[in-house]
């Protein structure tokens, strides 16, 4: 595990409020925006590729980089590719594997469309649904889930080793407009990192909630209140906006989703698969 920011990073650009404070004055406060490495022996892959790539790529124990999957164009989910330009890395031939709309928006568009033409990227297709197996033990299947435009589909990203299964989804709408029943596809996952943008709506004024197109902690708590201890174990929240107390261990937010069986993402953290 990576970063477990939203796309702003913690702190955020222009945030002198409470919730970004400390961490601008302590860097061991600060956290960087999601990503998961999935690593075989000396090959590493990053699951989004953020602002924050050229710190993640280190951690990850790169370069070299055997390539990128990505959820989709939103921020800080896509815009380190930029460091693999030539004003940056310009290494060569790096795979960046994407849905179609991804795959349009960057051919369609300056500058990352230069990163192919320039050979720093080559674009690999993804299918939904259509596992890809990036080496004998480890293969990934995107999901489509609803998510807000406007320039590409959005996916999860499922991750599968010899032994163990790991879900990785920063970012939907609802989860009750998705076609695939969370409680359900949790029965065969070992991990599910899921979006936890915000805790509840006492974090974002005034705003309606039919304006906020993540689910709330809180609400995806509810939903998976009734499955057993081993089942709510499995979820570690991610995708933490600047303003989220999750950000804060052993803030009261925190420690009520612990009490509640749940678990918030770590960076730095691993799972063997």
């Amino acid at each position: 595990m990576l970063g477990i920011a939203q796309d702003g990073g913690h702190p955020q650009t222009g945030c002198i409020a409470d919730c970004c404070e400390a961490a601008w004055s302590d860097a061991e406060q600060a956290h960087l925006v999601s990503c998961l490495a999935v690593l075989d022996g000396d090959r590493r892959w990053l699951l989004d590729c953020t602002p924050d790539i050229r710190e993640q790529l280190r951690l990850a124990g790169g370069p070299p980089l055997d390539g990128i999957l990505l959820t989709h164009a939103h921020m800080g989910h896509y815009t380190g590719l930029l460091q693999l330009g030539p004003e940056a890395w310009a290494p060569t031939g790096v795979d960046v594997h994407v849905m179609p709309g991804m795959r349009a928006f960057l051919q369609g568009n300056d500058p990352w469309s230069s990163l192919m033409s320039e050979g720093h990227v080559v674009l690999r297709d993804l299918a939904a649904d259509r596992r890809v197996s990036l080496t004998e033990q480890v293969r990934i299947t995107p999901w489509l889930v609803p998510h807000r435009g406007p320039w590409t589909e959005t996916v999860a990203f499922t991750i599968q080793g010899p032994s163990r299964r790991v879900l990785f989804v920063p970012d939907i709408d609802r989860w009750e407009d998705w076609d695939r029943a969370l409680p359900e596809i949790l029965q065969d996952l070992d991990v599910a990192y899921v979006d936890g943008s915000f805790f509840d709506m006492g974090e974002l004024g005034r705003r309606d909630r039919a304006e906020i197109l993540h689910p709330l902690v809180r609400e995806t708590m509810d939903l998976l209140q009734d499955q057993p201890d081993e089942v709510r174990s499995r979820i570690r929240f991610l995708h933490l906006n600047h303003t989220n107390p999750l950000l804060r261990p052993g803030s009261s937010a925190w420690q009520e989703v612990h009490d509640r069986g749940f678990r918030v993402a770590e960076e730095g953290e691993e799972v063997e698969l």
